[in-house]
């Protein structure tokens, strides 16, 4: 009889796993630490769409907490840098969270395809997700989870972020009584348990830079325990080799040890490596829009086209009608 009632509720799962409300689940696109994430596809407007599907049974009440606090953030935020939360769904069994699909996926898993990219394109990536910390941190939020994971790519090259289930608001960090965020990419005061600012971020955007750069991000072969001493230990992480002059600048500026001095993310915007990638991204949008004027040019000269066709025939037609008519007489 238990087995039977297993059969139907394992079926009941899966149903909802394929059809929720007005969205039919289409594959697995990747896992996170509670649940999976989905495509999906809005059976009302066609639009694909990624789900978060977490299972009740894997959560503590602070895991639902944060969670639920997640949502309640994103329902606020309003950026093109930032994935656009579009809804949640809670069962007996699950909490669905649905975001705009973003169609290249992760930094990270380009990583795995790609080994590592180029230092003019981490600057773009960079300056992109400077100007989402700008607006979080004039808001009082602080991610506290900034690494390539968490940094998505559109189709056109744009950097959406994610992963807002460890951010807080400035003034909810009166007393840090936990480590929060990925080892790798952590500021020191945050493993110390000082007052946590948004400054931790920009700590974590230099790990991101050193993990686009070369693949891993700082201290990558060691064990999460040891890479927390060493970040307390270490004046700065180490820099490889080969970076470029403005590149290392840049990421001393991350790398300051004490996170009142540490620049903010306007600032950093303004710093000579970043200053080349606004301009680079600049000339690519200037290219962009010049291709969107000439497909527009090319649909006009069509359409004009068209209508001097459909005028011909119009004339073809009349003269037609007229030697019919002359026949007739």
């Amino acid at each position: 009889m238990s087995s039977q009632n297993n059969e139907k509720k394992n079926s009941k799962t899966k149903k909802e796993e394929t059809i929720l409300g007005q969205y039919q689940i289409v594959e697995v696109i990747g896992k996170v630490e509670f649940g999976t994430i989905y495509k999906a596809i809005n059976l009302e407007s066609s639009e694909l769409v990624a789900v978060n599907s977490i299972p009740l049974s894997r959560l503590t009440q602070s895991d639902l907490r944060s969670i639920e606090n997640q949502i309640d953030l994103l329902k606020k935020l309003d950026n093109p840098y930032i994935v656009k939360y579009l809804g949640s769904v809670k069962t007996q069994t699950h909490i669905y969270i649905i975001f705009e699909f973003v169609e290249r996926g992760s930094l990270q898993k380009l990583l795995e395809q790609e080994s590592r990219f180029t230092e003019a394109l981490v600057a773009k990536y960079i300056y992109q997700t400077l100007k989402v910390l700008s607006y979080l941190h004039v808001q009082g939020v602080i991610h506290r989870d900034i690494k390539g994971a968490n940094l998505l790519l559109t189709i056109e090259g744009s950097i959406k972020l994610t992963g807002f289930r460890l951010s807080t608001t400035v003034g909810q960090m009166s007393n840090n009584s936990s480590i929060v965020g990925t080892p790798y990419w952590m500021a020191p005061e945050v493993i110390e348990l000082q007052t946590t600012t948004t400054s931790c971020d920009i700590w974590s955007l230099g790990c991101t830079v050193i993990e686009l750069l070369t693949g891993n991000p700082p201290y990558f072969n060691l064990a999460p325990m040891q890479v927390l001493f060493k970040i307390v230990q270490d004046d700065c992480p180490p820099i490889p080799e080969g970076f470029s002059s403005d590149c290392r600048s840049f990421l001393l500026e991350c790398f300051q040890k004490d996170p009142n001095l540490r620049i903010g993310a306007r600032k950093l915007r303004k710093h000579p490596w970043m200053r080349k990638a606004a301009k680079d991204l600049k000339k690519t949008k200037e290219n962009e829009n010049e291709k969107e004027n000439e497909k527009e040019n090319e649909k006009e000269n069509e359409n004009e086209q068209e209508n001097e066709n459909e005028k011909e025939k119009e004339k073809e037609n009349e003269k037609e009608n007229e030697k019919e008519k002359e026949k007739e007489k």
